[in-house]
């Protein structure tokens, strides 16, 4: 499909066909061509809790404003933003810098620069960390979005849900945020498509303050 397509077929609906299942296959290849996303330092701080099974999901849904969609599609994700991504000893991190080491980006003597670029940009407050986490993970959503219609796929993203009890219901550990829920499948052919909603022109989404 090309990209133009991609963006102007995607869309948020609201009816998944229950019966039609999401192939493993079709899902990996969904998270790996999202994992291209772009990130900070690349710490890629985002992970998924996939849901497929119907007693799970129906355990999301009644936390999630009992929206249908979130049962209905054959897959669910709880998308995740870690904001302790950046800090020194976590794993990703550490990984990361051994990586830039290899590639040549980074050497071993810029280890405590490189921790204090992070802790500067990312750490210094519960608001920076926050911002780090989820801004960097909603590249890795739009991604998986534009992905999964690539591969024919439906999505949509929901922020309606009970956070905290999201949280608890599934023992999320407290370092991560939940910027959205994605419910991922194909449209239910039987229901009405409704069409696409207006955009912002280019002359309202320019601004410049005086």
């Amino acid at each position: 499909m090309d990209f133009i397509d991609v963006i102007n077929n995607r869309r948020a609906v609201n009816f998944f066909d229950p019966d039609k299942d999401v192939p493993d296959k079709t899902l990996k290849a969904m998270i790996e061509t999202a994992a291209k996303a772009p990130s900070s330092f690349n710490l890629q701080p985002w992970s998924l809790i996939i849901l497929k099974a119907q007693e799970e999901k129906m355990r999301l849904q009644s936390l999630s404003w009992n929206q249908p969609k979130v049962s209905e599609a054959p897959v669910t994700l709880i998308v995740l933003a870690d904001r302790d991504g950046w800090k020194a000893g976590h794993r990703f991190v550490e990984k990361n810098f051994k990586e830039m080491i290899k590639a040549k980006i980074m050497t071993e003597d810029q280890r405590q620069w490189f921790a204090d670029a992070r802790k500067f940009l990312y750490g210094e407050t519960q608001e920076k960390q926050l911002a780090f986490a989820c801004k960097n993970t909603g590249f890795f959503a739009m991604a998986l979005m534009l992905a999964a219609k690539n591969l024919g796929l439906d999505t949509h993203p929901m922020d309606g849900f009970d956070h905290d009890a999201v949280r608890k219901e599934f023992n999320i550990p407290d370092n991560y945020w939940i910027p959205l829920l994605l419910a991922i499948g194909y449209f239910k052919k039987d229901m009405e498509l409704l069409p696409p909603k207006w955009r912002k022109t280019v002359e309202e989404i320019v601004v410049k303050f005086h």
